[in-house]
């Protein structure tokens, strides 16, 4: 059984036989290398790494901040298929994407590896989607479903997911960094190799609703 490791906060390696789980990646934009990485590991860091550095001057839009009032635009719901082209990092966009209350359930083509930074997406539907190698980036998601979503090989950075239905979602591969689960529901989300920093870790396991086999994965304690 291959073994898996989690990084402490000094940045030692504790390892122990058992079966897949995260990543959990302890590093800093100033050392982009932790003390255990090699290789692809590396990589992840630095990945981290450089969100880190945006994530720092640009918080997660937080529950409280006033939205602006919903767009009338006819086909906003389908501008999720095209996304937006600027920005992924910084949620910065040409236009705004207003994804609120649409639905998209079982979309299985359309929104595969589209870019929504700084989609507001509250009480929308994604129940079943395949989101995989999206980039959500400050992405405001409060109350919004997700049930059964894959986000398999997505980089999840500053996202608000407050009081939304994770239930059974797919991280795997994913990048998760500098966003807030506070209240949402996750029995049974899947984190098998999810990259996540140890301070988002910390902050990810005081969700309650995550069940037994989800809290191995990530190495809660």
């Amino acid at each position: 059984m291959a073994s898996s490791c989690l990084a402490s906060p000094s940045g030692a390696a504790l390892c122990r036989p058992r079966r897949p789980r995260c990543r959990v990646v302890a590093c800093s934009a100033a050392d982009a290398e932790p003390a255990w990485a090699k290789g692809a590991g590396r990589l992840a860091c630095g990945v981290l790494a450089a969100w880190a550095v945006a994530s720092a001057s640009n918080p997660v839009i937080a529950a409280s901040q006033r939205l602006p009032p919903l767009s009338t635009e006819p086909n906003r719901c389908e501008r999720a298929f095209v996304g937006n082209t600027i920005g992924q990092a910084n949620g910065v966009y040409d236009k705004p994407l207003d994804l609120r209350f649409c639905d998209y359930s079982n979309e299985k083509t359309n929104l595969k590896g589209k870019s929504l930074a700084a989609a507001l997406m509250s009480e929308a539907k994604f129940d079943g989607a395949d989101m995989s190698e999206v980039v959500m980036s400050k992405a405001y998601a409060v109350g919004a479903s997700f049930k059964g979503t894959d986000f398999t090989n997505a980089v999840i950075d500053r996202v608000n997911f407050e009081k939304a239905d994770l239930t059974g979602a797919i991280f795997k591969n994913a990048v998760l960094s500098g966003s807030t689960f506070d209240d949402a529901k996750m029995d049974d989300v899947v984190f098998e190799d999810t990259i996540i920093g140890y301070i988002d870790l910390q902050k990810l396991c005081t969700n309650t609703s995550i069940s037994p086999d989800s809290r191995l994965e990530l190495g809660c304690r």
